[in-house]
């Protein structure tokens, strides 16, 4: 069995798959590993570092190559070049990857998506959504606490006491929690919000206090929050609106795959904030929780920097690789026996996360967003 592990193609990704320190298990379980030239240079890992850890590396990997890993999903010219019967393993949010499912369904490619890991205990070594939204939330208040004109901590000297920064955070999940750790640990004084009941507690645990508005819960199936009615939308930024109006810094989270995210705060509300202040749009890829904010650029609204988010976790690539590259190992050594592939269906991870095999297109949701289901 050889794995491949390619070099990104798209624009700004600057994570890969797998660490030269990834490789020693996978070594152990009698795979072979080939590493295209340069995949690690963004990550800091050199051809060389590949090569001492017992892979091959070359410029194609391709050719012969059992299963085939990624960070972003491979482009059709790569989908071609497989053969019949080889497997993918990368994120590949389907409702837009159309034509690439198709591709692989065509080709008779097997292919799974780390978007789709269910959130079980045995699956969270595995979970790349969980881990890759910890270091978009680190990476957000970072930015913040750059951009803000005036420091997180609370300082007290003979010159006199300079207060503390008021960070607000928008939806808790794991971006947000991070987010919220990472600013209690620069010293701002943290607020955050989030639709799901189970979210104050988990709140509290990292330092912050949880703002109370006067609506009822929205929590969903597997851990992430239901979506809104408009009439809710509404009175939920109305509520807001003085807390936002209140905080220097707002970090904004709330984003699940596959789904628009929700408008959270409006060009209004950032216009009420003092000149200044700083919004971090870690949902902007995904429509943006705040109003006009536009992916990898910086907008000013009356005064106020608002930061929209582009691939955040991949501004961080050496960290943000070494999280994706253990989810990936562990995906990987639920296919190998005895140093050969073994896909084995009655497991609950890997019939989870397979989007095509056997020329099928074997997820029901993918399948119903192709148009295909009678």
């Amino acid at each position: 069995m050889r794995i491949a592990v390619l070099r990104e193609r798209r624009t700004g990704e600057r994570r890969v798959a797998l660490l030269p320190e990834h490789l020693p298990r996978l070594l152990a379980a009698g795979v072979e590993v080939s590493v295209e030239s340069g995949a690690g240079n963004e990550a800091g890992a050199t051809d060389d570092a590949y090569r001492a850890m017992g892979a091959q590396v070359s410029e194609d990997v391709l050719a012969g190559a059992d299963v085939v890993v990624s960070v972003q999903p491979i482009n059709l010219s790569t989908a071609r070049q497989l053969g019949e019967g080889a497997v993918t393993v990368s994120f590949l949010p389907t409702a837009e990857e159309g034509p690439l499912v198709r591709r692989l369904r065509e080709r008779r490619i097997t292919s799974f998506s780390m978007d789709l890991v269910p959130r079980t205990a045995r699956a969270q070594p595995m979970d790349a959504l969980s881990s890759q939204s910890m270091v978009a939330g680190y990476r957000g208040a970072i930015v913040a606490a750059e951009r803000l004109q005036r420091f997180f901590p609370l300082f007290m000297t003979a010159a006199g006491t300079v207060r503390p920064a008021t960070v607000l955070v928008l939806g808790a999940g794991v971006a947000g929690l991070q987010a919220i750790a990472t600013a209690r640990r620069l010293g701002a004084v943290v607020e955050a919000y989030d639709v799901r009941e189970s979210s104050a507690e988990e709140v509290a645990s990292v330092g912050a206090k949880f703002v109370q508005l006067d609506l009822p819960p929205l929590s969903g199936a597997g851990g992430y929050a239901r979506e809104m009615t408009e009439e809710r939308a509404t009175r939920q930024r109305e509520l807001l609106a003085p807390h936002v109006a209140a905080a220097d810094v707002v970090i904004t989270t709330a984003a699940v795959p596959g789904r628009t995210a929700p408008v959270l705060v409006t060009t209004e509300m950032v216009a009420g904030m003092r000149a200044g202040s700083v919004v971090v749009d870690l949902a902007a890829d995904q429509g943006g929780n705040v109003e006009g904010s536009i992916p990898g650029h910086e907008v000013m609204v009356e005064g106020v920097l608002v930061w929209g988010g582009s691939n955040v976790p991949s501004q961080l690539p050496r960290p943000a690789s070494e999280l994706y590259g253990h989810n990936v190992l562990n995906v990987l050594l639920l296919m190998v026996r005895v140093g050969a592939l073994h896909l084995d269906f009655g497991d609950d991870i890997l019939s989870a996360t397979c989007v095509t095999h056997a020329g099928e297109v074997v997820h029901r949701p993918t399948l119903e967003l192709l148009g295909e289901v009678g």
